[in-house]
C-alpha cells in the first residue's frame, strides 16, 4: 500500500471542515425541529479547533493537555445539558456530538487520516439521517433483530475460538466447516432481506430471483403453494420458480469460489450456462389473470437461527463422512447415487462437503456436483407440479428439458 504524509496544514483544514460539517448538521437540524440550539456552525468548529489545538499540545510534551481538554469540554456539555433538561428538552446527541467532534480534531493530527475522516463522516450521516433510522426501528421485527445478533455470535465469538486443525482421518476441520456454515447464511441473509425489501414490490418474478438466494427449494414449493390457491396464477408462480432455481446455480458457484476457488475455475462456465437456461424456460409464459404479475410469494422464513446452523453443520460432516465411505466402498458408482439421492432436499452442504474433498477426486467430484444438482432440479419440478395442477404440465416438460441439458455437461467433465 503506498503511504503518504499528510502536512500539517491539511491535517488542520481537515479537523476544521469535519467540525463545521457536524455544526453545519446541528444548526439546520435545530432550525428544522425549532428546538434549543446547543451549539452551532462557529461553535462545533472551535470544538474541532481546541480538539486539533490540544493534541499539538500533547505532540510537544504537555502530557495533560488531552484528558484536560476533553474533561473541559464535558463538563460545558453536562452544563449545557442541565440547562435544557430544566427547559423540558430531552436527549444528549448534540452534546455527544460535541465530544466526538473534539475527538475528531484531535485524531485529525495524532492518528492516520483515514481514522478522523471515518469517524467525522460517519458521525454526521448518522446525525442527518435521524428520521430514516427511527422509522426503521420502529419497523423492525423483533425476531429479526434476535436473528442478527446470532448471527453476529457465532460470526465474532464462536468462529475465533472453534480449534483450525484437521481431525479424524476425514480431515474434519471445526473452523472450515463453522467458515462454511457461516458463508452460507451470510448469502441466505442477505436473500432473505433482500427478498422482504424488494419481493412484493415488483411482483412474482422479482421475489423468485431474490428468494432463490435462499432456497430455491424452498420457493418452488412456495410458490406451488401460491398457485395451489389460486390456479389462475399458476404461471407466474412457475415463472418466479423458475427464476429461483435459476439463481440456485450462481449461488453455489459463489459458495465454491469462497470454499475453493480452484475447484470453481474448472467447471464455472457450467454452472453460467445452466443458469442461463432458466431464462427462456421462464419467458413467453403468460397469465390468464390481469394484474397476477404482482402476487407476492409466501414469505420466507428467516434464514438464520442457531439450530438450523447446528443441523448445516452436522450434515456437513455427516456428508463429508459417507462421501468419503462411498468413494472407498462402491467407487465413482456409489459416489453419483448419492449425489442423485441428496437432490431430494436442501444440496448445498453435500456439494460444499464435496468441495472440501481431496484434489485426487476432483474430476468425480465435478460429475456428483452437476448430478446432484439435475436431482434437485428434477425434485423441484415434482414438487412445484405436484402442488400446481393448472402448471403441471408446463412445469414438468420445462424442469425435465433442464434436468436433461444437466447430461452432457456431466458426460464431459
Amino acid at each position: 500500500m503506498l503511504e503518504f504524509t499528510v502536512p500539517f496544514e491539511i491535517r488542520f483544514l481537515i479537523a476544521l471542515g469535519l467540525a463545521f460539517l457536524t455544526g453545519l448538521e446541528r444548526e439546520s437540524s435545530s432550525s428544522r425541529d425549532k428546538g434549543r440550539v446547543f451549539a452551532g456552525v462557529r461553535t462545533y468548529s472551535l470544538i474541532g479547533i481546541f480538539g486539533f489545538g490540544c493534541a499539538w499540545l500533547f505532540q510537544v510534551g504537555i502530557s495533560w493537555a488531552m484528558p484536560v481538554g476533553l474533561l473541559s469540554l464535558s463538563a460545558l456539555a453536562l452544563v449545557g445539558y442541565l440547562a435544557k433538561l430544566k427547559e423540558g428538552h430531552v436527549g444528549w446527541t448534540s452534546e455527544v456530538a460535541a465530544l466526538v467532534t473534539f475527538v475528531t480534531g484531535s485524531l485529525s493530527l495524532l492518528a492516520a487520516i483515514w481514522v478522523p475522516l471515518a469517524i467525522g463522516i460517519v458521525s454526521t450521516f448518522l446525525l442527518s439521517e435521524k428520521n430514516k433510522i427511527e422509522s426503521f426501528v420502529k419497523r423492525l421485527d423483533e425476531t429479526e433483530f434476535l436473528a442478527v445478533l446470532k448471527f453476529l455470535i457465532v460470526t465474532l465469538i464462536i468462529l475465533p475460538v472453534l480449534p483450525n486443525q484437521s481431525y479424524t482421518e476425514f480431515n474434519l476441520n471445526p473452523r472450515t466447516i463453522w467458515q462454511i456454515v457461516v458463508l452460507v447464511s451470510t448469502i441466505g441473509f442477505v436473500g432473505y432481506f433482500l427478498t422482504k425489501k424488494f419481493g412484493g414490490r415488483v411482483g412474482l418474478w422479482l421475489s423468485g430471483i431474490l428468494g432463490g438466494i435462499v432456497s430455491s427449494t424452498a420457493v418452488s414449493i412456495a410458490a406451488g403453494r401460491t398457485a395451489q390457491r389460486n390456479p389462475g396464477r399458476s404461471v407466474c408462480a412457475l415463472q418466479a420458480s423458475i427464476l429461483a432455481s435459476g439463481v440456485m446455480y450462481l449461488r453455489i458457484l459463489v459458495l465454491i469460489w469462497f470454499v475453493r476457488p480452484e475447484f470453481a475455475h474448472y467447471f464455472w462456465w457450467k454452472l453460467v450456462v445452466l443458469s442461463v437456461i432458466g431464462v427462456p424456460l421462464s419467458l413467453y409464459i403468460k397469465s390468464s389473470v390481469p394484474g397476477s404479475e404482482k402476487t407476492q410469494l409466501e414469505p420466507l422464513r428467516n434464514p438464520f437461527e442457531i439450530k438450523p446452523a447446528l443441523v448445516f453443520a452436522g450434515l456437513f460432516v455427516l456428508l463429508s463422512v459417507v462421501t468419503v465411505f462411498a468413494l472407498r466402498l462402491y467407487g465413482d458408482t456409489g459416489l453419483i447415487v448419492l449425489a442423485a439421492m441428496t437432490g431430494v432436499t436442501d444440496i448445498d452442504p453435500f456439494i460444499l462437503s464435496l468441495v472440501n474433498q481431496a484434489p485426487e477426486y476432483q474430476t468425480m467430484l465435478l460429475s456428483a456436483v452437476l448430478v446432484s444438482m439435475m436431482g434437485n432440479t428434477i425434485m423441484k419440478g415434482l414438487y412445484f407440479g405436484s402442488l400446481a395442477r393448472a402448471a403441471r404440465v408446463q412445469a414438468f416438460w420445462r424442469y425435465g428439458i433442464w434436468a436433461l441439458l444437466h447430461l452432457p455437461l456431466i458426460l464431459f467433465s
